[in-house]
C-alpha cells in the first residue's frame, strides 16, 4: 500500500511540473505571436515604401528623360542660330568676270567663314537651315575703262536688291544690305546681270556674307 501512495505522489508530481512548465510557456508564445505579428506588418509597410520608392523612381527617370530631350533640342536649336558665312570671289591674283550676254551667278570660292554650312562654295547658293530673318551684305568692286558693274541678290527666281554703278574710267566699290525672311530651304545667291563685269583681287573687294538674325 505504501508502494501505491508513493507512485501516485510521484505521478502527480510530475503531472504538476508539467502543467506549470505549460503554464510558464504560454506567455512566450504569446510574445512569439505578437512579435510575428509585428514583423509582418513591418513587411507589410516596407513592401508599400518599396512600391512607391519604386513608383516614384520612374517619375523620376521619365523626368530626366524628358529634361535631357529638352536639353537636346535646345542644343539643336542653339546650333540651327549658328548661321554666318562671308566669302569673296577672288583668292589671290586678280580677276574680272564678264561682261556675259546672260545672268550669271556668281561663285565665291574664297571662304573665309562658313558656320553652320549653309552656304556651299561650288555653286554660290545659300540655302536657308529653318526659317527666320536673314541679312545679306556685298561688296562689287570693278575696273578699268567705262567701269559697269550691276549685281542682283536673288531670292529663290525674285530679285530682291541690287548693287550697281557706272563709272567712266577707274576702280569702283558698290556696297548693297538688306534683310530678308527665308523660309526652311529658300535659296539666296547673287547674280551678275549682262553685259556688267565685276573685278576681286588678293583684297577681296568683291565679297558676299551673310548670317542669320533670329529664327521664326
Amino acid at each position: 500500500m505504501m508502494k501505491v501512495l508513493v507512485v501516485l505522489m510521484l505521478v502527480c508530481s510530475v503531472y504538476t511540473n508539467e502543467i506549470k512548465t505549460l503554464s510558464d510557456q504560454q506567455p512566450c508564445l504569446q510574445d512569439v505571436h505578437a512579435a510575428l505579428r509585428e514583423i509582418t506588418a513591418s513587411l507589410a509597410e516596407t513592401r508599400l515604401e518599396v512600391k512607391y520608392l519604386q513608383a516614384e523612381n520612374k517619375e523620376q527617370a521619365v523626368e530626366l528623360e524628358d529634361q535631357q530631350t529638352e536639353v537636346e533640342k535646345l542644343k539643336k536649336q542653339q546650333q540651327v542660330q549658328q548661321v554666318a558665312f562671308s566669302a569673296s570671289l577672288w583668292s589671290r591674283g586678280k580677276n574680272t568676270f564678264g561682261p556675259f550676254t546672260e545672268h550669271t551667278t556668281l561663285i565665291f570660292k574664297s571662304v573665309l567663314t562658313n558656320i553652320g554650312d549653309a552656304y556651299n562654295q561650288n555653286t554660290g547658293i545659300f540655302t536657308a537651315p529653318v526659317k527666320g530673318a536673314y541679312q545679306f551684305q556685298w561688296y562689287i568692286g570693278a575696273r578699268g575703262g567705262s567701269v559697269n558693274t550691276a549685281v542682283a541678290l536673288v531670292k529663290n527666281s525674285e530679285v530682291t536688291y541690287m548693287a550697281y554703278k557706272e563709272q567712266a574710267a577707274g576702280y569702283v566699290i558698290t556696297p548693297q544690305a538688306v534683310s530678308v525672311i527665308l523660309k526652311a530651304g529658300d535659296v539666296v545667291f547673287l547674280r551678275l546681270w549682262p553685259g556688267f563685269k565685276v573685278h576681286d583681287n588678293s583684297n577681296h573687294h568683291t565679297s558676299y556674307s551673310g548670317h542669320m538674325l533670329f529664327p521664326m
